[in-house]
């Protein structure tokens, strides 16, 4: 492969993406806006705060510098905090100069306003742009470990979806891909509030009767909102969906849960994100969420009660409570 592509974020699934696509052939630039950091990088050949003993391949360059990455190739991957998504790419716009692709294995909505991703690449470049989406059942140090793992490339232009699958796809990383941008979006965003209410309801002491039924409800819960937002209804029963869900709701590998077990037990909420020491996604979704719950009248329970824990200061064990206390209905 004589293929080029530049991933911007070097956290631990930014770094594991740029590592996947080193060892396929690809040259592969990693950029992080921390100068220091990347210093580090280039120095170590490793990222060893977030992936530590996985070597870079020697076709794998880092940089701090934007205008470095926008001379080195058009494809981008941006795999930044959902927080950092827009102003990144208004900064990597203004050192363009010509054609660019998008893609992003950011998980999340836009917190200005609760728009989704796709929609904020639109806006700065144009709705003709390649963009894609990566998500998908997938823990970064897995994926650089190269254990077996699969993923969804989601696209309206399957031209764009096949380079990208072309890129990453390997023995070990399956990538399928998918039409519905929308539904494969609302999905990785929501499943990050599930996985705190996982978390709180493990924390807090309750059983796998209890953890089978809250994913099962927050499915529901995801299906209504990415159904009223243009998403298939199909999507979420596959990768990016229920795969995903189940992922991050059970494993301690996931932040969200992890942060939410800390509220379970009744840590201090900024004590438990110091610990973490990465980025929660599921904290700014739980309100961008809620509010769009709120904006198109969708019921939805746990998103609204784990909203309530972290944004109103409700109990956790209040916020079941609460849950348990709805009225009796029909399950579907």
């Amino acid at each position: 492969m004589n293929k080029k592509i530049a991933v911007l974020g070097s956290g631990s699934w930014g770094t594991a993406l740029a590592i996947l696509a080193a060892r396929n052939g690809c040259q592969t630039l990693l950029w992080g806006h921390n100068q220091a950091h990347m210093a580090l990088l280039a120095q170590d050949r490793e990222n060893k705060r977030y992936l530590p003993d996985l070597a870079f391949p020697e076709n794998l360059t880092v940089t701090s510098d934007l205008a470095e990455v926008a001379g080195f190739c058009s494809l981008m991957l941006v795999s930044v905090p959902s927080h950092a998504f827009k102003d990144t790419l208004l900064k990597l716009k203004a050192h363009l100069t010509g054609d660019v692709q998008i893609a992003w294995a950011t998980k999340g909505f836009n917190p200005d306003d609760g728009s989704l991703l796709h929609e904020v690449v639109a806006d700065i470049f144009s709705a003709q742009t390649p963009a894609a989406l990566l998500s998908g059942p997938s823990f970064a140090k897995e994926v650089a470990a190269e254990l077996p793992t699969a993923i969804t490339i989601a696209s309206s232009q399957p031209d764009f979806a096949a380079l990208l699958a072309d890129i990453l796809h390997s023995e070990r990383f399956r990538t399928y891909t998918n039409s519905d941008l929308i539904g494969v979006e609302v999905g990785g965003a929501v499943k990050n509030v599930m996985a705190i209410a996982a978390g709180i309801a493990d924390g807090l002491g309750f059983g796998a009767n209890t953890r089978a039924a809250l994913i099962t409800r927050g499915l529901n819960e995801m299906i209504r909102l990415g159904v009223k937002l243009g998403g298939k209804q199909e999507t979420f029963m596959g990768l990016a969906g229920l795969g995903d869900l189940i992922l991050t709701c059970t494993d301690d590998q996931s932040r969200n849960r992890r942060f939410g077990l800390a509220l379970g037990q009744g840590k201090d909420p900024t004590a438990a994100i110091q610990e973490i020491d990465q980025e929660i996604e599921g904290i700014s979704a739980a309100k961008e969420t809620f509010l769009l719950a709120q904006k198109f009248g969708i019921d939805m329970p746990i998103t609204e009660q784990t909203y309530k824990v972290l944004y109103e200061g409700l109990a956790p064990l209040a916020a079941v409570q609460n849950l348990l206390a709805r009225e009796q209905k029909a399950e579907s």
